[in-house]
């Protein structure tokens, strides 16, 4: 049974192997980026429990990939790996929200207990300023429940509230069974049969209100994934007074416009007829949808 995924970032081929290979002996997935580049798009795409990271790389350094990974996952565990020593190094990273400095050279005995005990520490943090949102609320971890905009409450489970993280968090791409199974239940999905995922992911849509299935998409032969769509609009805190919806209107087939963010309005073109799919998806959203020439 894996331990978790752990991402390293090292330009250095030969140090990288070595931390891959002390890694995996211990029971760790691993996923690798060669420079600062490959590190920031791995980093914010991919599904990892914790990031190792270097300094001194080409083309970004490890304070402009730490930079970029907090300002889109805030609670992310970052260990900063550097040969870099000097104390004001050591407080810039700390300072910048890297969770543990280990200066090189190191031992596999010492990478392996403060990579413990950093995992130990975050396997149930929560960034302080992670928003889990949905179309038409949030979800209040502390109590555990759903928030919903019309001011309804609904309980959720500590389970529940994990499978909706990682689907938000890998909102857009396909999340296979197995791969829930690994990071959410902390299981080796290998050989094993099990209807656990359906009947969570069948619950959750229930009571997310999801019966269209707009929101956690059925992926064929791959599993589930989190629509991106409405992430993009309700996903980020954000409170425009209108924002032009230039990927919803590939569905709505006619300009439309999110006007009234408090107000959850979609103005539309009377001009153009609106596919039913849009209007039963805006229905899903708790969207109201206002005639609107353009």
């Amino acid at each position: 049974m894996s331990k978790g995924t752990i991402l390293i970032v090292e330009d250095d081929a030969s140090v990288r192997r070595g931390i891959v290979d002390a890694l995996e002996f211990s029971g760790y997935l691993t996923l690798e980026a060669q420079n600062g580049e490959e590190g920031i798009a791995l980093g914010l795409r991919a599904n990892y429990q914790l990031m190792l990271l270097d300094l001194v790389m080409p083309k970004c350094s490890g304070f402009e990939v730490l930079g970029a990974l907090k300002k889109s996952r805030a609670g992310q565990p970052v260990i900063i790996l550097s040969a870099r020593g000097e104390e004001a190094d050591r407080v810039r990273g700390l300072q910048a929200g890297a969770d543990d400095y280990v200066v090189k050279p190191f031992s596999v005995k010492e990478l392996i207990a403060r990579v413990e005990a950093v995992m130990r520490r975050s396997c149930e943090r929560v960034a302080e300023d992670e928003t889990l949102r949905f179309a038409s609320g949030s979800v209040d971890h502390t109590l555990g429940m759903l928030r919903f905009s019309d001011g309804r409450t609904v309980e959720i489970s500590p389970r529940e509230v994990d499978l909706l993280r990682y689907l938000i968090r890998s909102a857009g791409r396909a999340v296979s069974r197995e791969e829930l199974l690994l990071h959410v239940w902390r299981l080796d999905a290998r050989g094993m049969e099990t209807r656990t995922i359906d009947m969570h992911i069948a619950h959750l849509r229930t009571k997310l209100g999801d019966s269209s299935q707009t929101m956690i998409v059925t992926v064929r032969g791959k599993g589930y994934r989190w629509s991106v769509l409405w992430k993009m609009f309700f996903g980020h805190g954000e409170s425009p007074s209108c924002v032009p919806c230039s990927a919803l209107q590939l569905w709505a087939g006619c300009p439309v416009m999110l006007w009234g963010w408090n107000e959850r309005i979609i103005r539309h073109d009377t001009k153009k007829n609106m596919p039913k799919k849009f209007a039963s998806l805006c229905g899903a959203w708790n969207l109201k949808l206002v005639p609107f020439c353009f």
